[in-house]
């Protein structure tokens, strides 16, 4: 496709699944399921559902540890920097300030703070290591290729217990 045909569509794939189809040739991207956190005309960010690392949270986060949702590790969010950490929760009582929504019922945290400090209660957490990201019209572009499939997602796929079957469940679904 022409890369001046290409445009953003106001048709947003924040709170959405990206599900990666055979087109898609990124050894990074084979088989996965992204949860998107973001999607503007500047670009988009995500992080991998079904990408479980199998390492303890750093030090750092030990105040987070006995929290984490099963599998309870750390999950590889993306290719893009390996050093940040991003948490997705399903929180009750959420505080002003140390969340940010991303749909209904589910945002990130802020990691610095203790758990006392985010919400009454943490319902559901999952800390990735990295993200995904696309440039200006880079996903658009790879969408119009057919190299991603835009799926509605399930407050369960992001915590999903056995994520590394997460991409036929969601396909079959």
């Amino acid at each position: 496709m022409d890369p001046d045909e290409i445009s953003f569509t106001n048709s947003s794939c924040k709170g959405k699944l990206l599900v990666a189809t055979p087109p898609l040739t990124d050894p990074n991207f084979d088989r996965t399921v992204i949860y998107m956190l973001e999607h503007t005309e500047d670009g988009a960010v995500g992080v991998v559902l079904n990408r479980p690392l199998d390492e303890p949270p750093p030090p750092e986060l030990y105040a987070w540890t006995d929290l984490l949702s099963d599998p309870a590790t750390l999950f590889s969010g993306g290719a893009v920097d390996d050093t940040a950490l991003i948490a997705l929760a399903r929180l009750h009582g959420p505080i002003a300030g140390a969340w940010s929504q991303v749909t209904d019922g589910l945002g990130s945290i802020d990691l610095m703070l203790d758990p006392d400090e985010v919400a009454e209660g943490v319902l559901a957490l999952r800390v990735f290591r990295g993200y995904s990201g696309w440039g200006e019209l880079q996903l658009e572009a790879e969408l119009a290729e057919g190299a991603w499939m835009v799926l509605p997602a399930a407050l369960d796929d992001v915590f999903s217990v056995n994520a590394t079957a997460l991409w036929r469940a969601v396909v079959r679904r």
